[in-house]
């Protein structure tokens, strides 16, 4: 029974997710902390995967290559507005402050990642980010563009909108459908596309909902938030599915050794 026990984890791909640095109380302590929503690792442990949670840390020497050539595909989460002089623009008055340690980590791992065709999902804050990191723009403030504040209701109060994929999307095929209500949770959203990505979801009002990298072989980005959807695991299975053949497919050559 152990043995069999052992083999079904060994099938199950390395997932890993980007995290927070918050401050952040738990007893007696009051420290800047790693944190991650729950509903991540369920998105990925229900659809099959093992998560491995990857915290902010230093970018130089190749760690984030290193990382990533352990990993079978990872999960750019959601979170705090990205540094808007990344993109070469001047802070919003309702822009967060930055967090330079995160961007620079998770800009890092999305280059590895795709140096190394490791499959990749961006949700929310991560879709930003590799379109920030590819090279486009971000609406610092959505309501300045649409008017209302549908899309970020209130504190930790999620909106509902309708979003249309284009029909021979990667993500329609996945979700079987082209048309598509879901829970959103973002005051930003994308402005000038990065070079090399293909918008493939809109809401009616014409807001990037969804991309895809074109030349990866699993690159997708949501603005949404699957993961609060329990009962719809179909997008973090399509990464597990994807992550589980990078993984038969990689050879010990393959993996890139990290820099001295």
């Amino acid at each position: 029974m152990a043995s069999s026990d052992s083999e079904r984890a060994a099938a199950r791909p390395l997932i890993g997710i980007t995290t927070y640095l918050e401050q952040a109380q738990t007893g007696v302590w009051d420290v800047r902390a790693a944190f991650l929503p729950e509903v991540y690792l369920d998105g990925v442990t229900e659809a099959g995967g093992i998560a491995v949670l990857l915290p902010p840390q230093p970018v130089d020497g190749g760690q984030a290559r290193a990382v990533v050539s352990r990993l079978d595909g990872i999960v750019i989460a959601g979170g705090a507005d990205v540094d808007p002089r990344r993109y070469g623009q001047d802070p919003h008055a309702a822009t967060g402050a930055p967090r330079e340690d995160r961007d620079a980590w998770e800009e890092a791992l999305l280059r590895a990642a795709i140096e190394q065709d490791v499959p990749f999902l961006g949700i929310c804050r991560g879709l930003q980010v590799v379109n920030v990191a590819l090279g486009g723009t971000l609406h610092q403030h959505l309501p300045d563009v649409v008017g209302h504040t549908g899309y970020q209701p209130g504190a930790a109060v999620f909106g509902q909108e309708e979003v249309e994929l284009e029909h021979d999307s990667r993500l329609a095929g996945i979700l079987g459908t082209e048309r598509l209500r879901v829970p959103v949770y973002h005051h930003q959203a994308i402005d000038e596309v990065a070079p090399g990505l293909r918008v493939t979801a809109r809401t009616d009002e014409g807001v990037v909902e969804a991309i895809e990298v074109d030349d990866a072989r699993y690159g997708v980005g949501v603005q949404w938030h699957p993961e609060e959807d329990r009962a719809d695991r179909r997008l973090f299975a399509s990464l597990v599915d994807a992550a589980r053949a990078h993984r038969a497919g990689r050879t010990p050559a393959s993996v890139p050794q990290e820099a001295s």
